[in-house]
C-alpha cells in the first residue's frame, strides 16, 4: 500500500514558491501540493471518492510541517494579531507621506487625550481638559521640540511673597548649587560635597483626592532641608594618579536629570564623577589643565560640557564615562558655560569680553564681544561718570536655542540672539552701586583730601539662571537679594519684575512690581536698578554664588523652587569679602498666583 510515508522522497518535498508569488499563494501551493503524493504514487487503488475524511490528508501535512503544532501549543490569540497586523499594513501600503504623517498625528492625539482624560477622576469635566490642557500640551511639545520659547511664567508665580529658610553644615563659602528634585548638592571652598533632602509642599497645596477630611491636621512639613550624606577631598593624595575624588577646593557642581551621576569640577584640575545615591566617586578625569570653572549637561541625557581656565570646553559621555572631545576658541579663561537640549552650549571668556555659540556637530562658533566702546572711548548708551567699563564676562545662561543672558563684573545684564553680533538688550548697574568709601577707611592722614576717595563701583553679576524655555531671569549679587526679570512679548529686552522674597514695597519713588522702572534708549537700559533694602531688612547676607532652579509638580503646577549658594568670598577668588556675610544656602518656595474664577456668576447683594 502506498501512503505518504512509503512514496519516494522526491516525491514528498514541496516546491519552493517563486519569488514573485505572495504568502498567501505559497500557502494555497502547499496544501494543494500535499494530496499529490497519494494520487500520483502507483498504487493499484482508485482514486478516493468525495468522503468527508478524505478532506483531512492536507491538516495532516501542515501538522508534519511544524506550523499547527506551534499554533496548538501556544497562545490562541497570537495567530489573530498577527493577522490584524497584517491586515493593518496592506492597507497602509498604499498611503503617500502626506497620509502617514495624518495617520501618526491622529495617534498621537488618541494618545495625549487618553493620559488628559485621567483627571476626571477629580472631578474636571472632559470638555474642558480637551480644550485646555490637551492643547497647551501639543504647543508645548512642538515648541520645546523647535527650541523655542512656550511659556510664560513671570505672570503666574508669586516671587514677593515666596517663602524662605536658610540651611548649612560648615562655616565655609559655598561655591556652587545644584538640584535633582527632592534633592540638592552643594559644594564649599574646603571640597567638602553635601547632599540634601529638600522639604516637600504642605499637603493643603496638593490636590485633595478623597472627600473626607482627616481626623488630625497634617503635620507642618520640615522647614530646613535633611543632610543625608557627605564626602570631602583629600589634599593629602595630590600625587596619587588612582585617587578617584578630589583633592582640593570644589568650584561647580552638577546633577544628572536622571539622578544618577553628581558631577564636580575643582580648582584641582579634577573632573570627578559621583554616584547620586550615596555620593562615592566613580571616576576622575585630568584631561583639563587647569581649575574646572564650569559645568552643564545637555537637557534630557547624560552628555556633559565642562568649561576651565584652560580657555577649553571639554565634551563628555557618562553613560561610557568617556571623554569625547574639546572646543578651542577663546582667548581667556572660561568661567562659565550652559546648554539646552539640542547639541549645542554657549560659553563666556572672562576677560576676552565674549561669548561663543557652540555648534558641536558643525563643529562651528559664533562670537559676541560684549563691552563695545564708541569712538571717544565710553561704553555705547552708558553714562561714563556713574558706570564702570566691562572687564569680565563671568555668568550665562540660555533661555531657548536663540536667546541666552550674561552677567558681568561691571553689573552688566545682557540679553543675545544668535542672529546678531551685538546684545539686543543692555541693563547697566542691574544690582545697583555700591556706597562710597568713607574718606577714613580710604586714607590715613588726619585730613586727607576727599578728593582721594575713588568714584562709587557697581555690583558685579556673581550668579545667574533662567528657567528654560520660558520668560524668567534670576540674578544674583551682594546686594542682599536675587532679583527677577522678565523678557518681553516681543523678546527684545528684559523687564524688572521684583525681588525674589522681598515683598512689594521697595524704597524708590516711582516701582514697578518692586523695582524701579528702567528706561530703553537704543536698546539699553539708562536708569540703575534700585536700591536694595536696608541692612536690616536684606534677606541674603552675602555674596550669592550660584542659583538652581526645579519646578513643583507637574510642569510646575505647583510652584517654583529657587535654591541660592550664599557665601563671604566668591567662588573664585576673595578680591571682595563681606564680613558680615553667611556661609550656607537659601531654598525659596514661590507659589503660584491664585487665580481668579471669572466664570462665576455675581452675586447681587439684596
Amino acid at each position: 500500500m502506498s501512503s505518504f510515508f512509503t512514496a519516494p522522497r522526491s516525491q514528498n518535498k514541496r516546491k519552493l514558491p517563486s519569488a514573485s508569488e505572495g504568502p498567501k499563494k505559497r500557502l494555497a501551493t502547499s496544501k494543494h501540493g500535499a494530496s499529490k503524493p497519494s494520487a500520483s504514487s502507483g498504487s493499484s487503488r482508485p482514486p478516493a471518492k468525495s468522503h468527508p475524511s478524505s478532506k483531512k490528508a492536507p491538516e495532516r501535512d501542515e501538522s508534519i510541517s511544524g506550523s499547527d503544532l506551534d499554533s496548538d501549543d501556544g497562545d490562541d490569540s497570537m495567530p489573530e494579531r498577527g493577522s490584524s497586523d497584517e491586515a493593518s499594513d496592506s492597507d497602509n501600503e498604499g498611503e503617500t507621506a502626506a497620509e502617514k504623517r495624518l495617520r501618526l498625528a491622529q495617534r498621537y492625539l488618541e494618545k495625549t487625550r487618553q493620559e488628559v482624560e485621567e483627571v476626571d477622576e477629580y472631578g474636571f469635566d472632559a470638555a474642558d481638559v480637551d480644550r485646555d490642557l490637551l492643547a497647551e500640551r501639543l504647543q508645548e511639545d512642538v515648541a520645546e521640540s523647535k527650541g523655542k520659547i512656550y511659556r510664560q511664567l513671570s505672570s503666574e508665580l508669586d516671587f514677593d511673597h515666596a517663602a524662605h529658610t536658610q540651611f548649612r553644615w560648615n562655616s565655609d563659602t559655598v561655591t556652587s548649587v545644584a538640584v535633582c528634585p527632592p534633592f540638592a548638592y552643594t559644594t564649599t571652598k574646603d571640597g567638602t560635597l553635601t547632599k540634601w533632602k529638600l522639604q516637600d509642599l504642605p499637603k493643603d497645596q496638593w490636590p485633595q483626592t478623597t472627600r473626607r477630611k482627616p481626623k488630625k491636621p497634617p503635620a507642618p512639613p520640615k522647614r530646613k532641608p535633611e543632610r543625608i550624606c557627605f564626602t570631602r577631598s583629600d589634599s593629602k593624595r595630590a600625587k596619587d594618579k588612582g585617587y578617584r575624588g578630589h583633592t582640593g577646593a570644589i568650584l561647580a557642581v552638577k546633577a544628572s536629570q536622571d539622578g544618577k551621576f553628581v558631577v564636580t569640577g575643582g580648582a584641582d584640575k579634577r573632573l570627578v564623577i559621583h554616584n547620586a545615591e550615596d555620593l562615592k566617586p566613580l571616576r576622575a578625569f585630568t584631561q583639563h589643565r587647569d581649575a574646572v570653572t564650569g559645568l552643564a549637561f545637555r537637557r534630557g541625557t547624560n552628555q556633559l560640557f565642562s568649561c576651565s581656565k584652560d580657555r577649553t570646553v571639554k565634551v563628555w559621555s557618562l553613560d561610557e564615562l568617556a571623554y569625547i572631545e574639546t572646543l578651542f576658541g577663546h582667548q581667556d579663561e572660561i568661567l562659565d558655560v550652559d546648554a539646552l537640549g539640542q547639541e549645542r552650549c554657549v560659553s563666556v571668556g572672562a576677560r576676552d569680553r565674549t561669548a561663543r555659540y557652540w555648534k558641536v556637530p558643525e563643529e562651528s562658533q559664533l562670537v559676541f564681544r560684549g563691552g563695545e566702546k564708541e569712538k571717544k572711548g565710553t561704553l555705547k548708551g552708558v553714562n561714563p561718570e556713574s558706570a564702570a567699563q566691562e572687564g569680565s564676562m563671568d555668568r550665562v545662561s540660555m533661555i531657548d536655542d536663540d536667546l541666552f543672558v550674561t552677567g558681568s563684573d561691571n553689573g552688566t545684564l545682557a540679553l543675545w540672539g544668535v542672529h546678531r553680533k551685538k546684545a539686543i538688550f543692555v541693563i547697566p548697574r542691574a544690582h545697583g552701586i555700591d556706597p562710597p568709601l568713607k574718606l577714613s577707611e580710604v586714607s590715613a592722614e588726619q585730613d586727607p583730601d576727599p578728593k582721594v576717595i575713588p568714584a562709587p563701583q557697581p555690583r558685579a553679576i556673581t550668579a545667574l539662571r533662567t528657567i528654560p524655555y520660558s520668560d524668567v531671569v534670576l540674578s544674583g549679587s551682594w546686594d542682599g537679594c536675587v532679583r527677577v526679570w522678565r523678557l518681553s512679548a516681543d523678546k527684545k529686552k528684559l523687564e524688572p519684575v521684583g525681588i525674589l522674597g522681598g515683598g512689594s514695597e521697595l524704597p524708590g519713588a516711582a516701582t514697578t512690581n518692586g523695582v524701579e522702572e528702567s528706561h530703553q534708549v537704543n536698546g539699553t537700559a539708562d536708569d540703575e536698578a534700585p536700591a536694595p533694602k536696608s541692612d536690616g531688612e536684606q534677606l541674603v547676607r552675602g555674596i550669592v554664588n550660584d542659583i538652581a532652579i526645579f519646578e513643583r509638580g507637574d510642569r510646575g503646577k505647583d510652584g517654583l523652587c529657587v535654591v541660592i549658594g550664599t557665601g563671604k568670598e566668591m567662588r573664585l577668588g576673595r578680591w571682595k569679602v563681606i564680613k558680615d556675610g553667611r556661609c550656607g544656602a537659601m531654598v525659596f518656595e514661590v507659589p503660584k498666583l491664585a487665580k481668579q474664577a471669572s466664570d462665576a456668576p455675581a452675586v447681587e447683594d439684596e
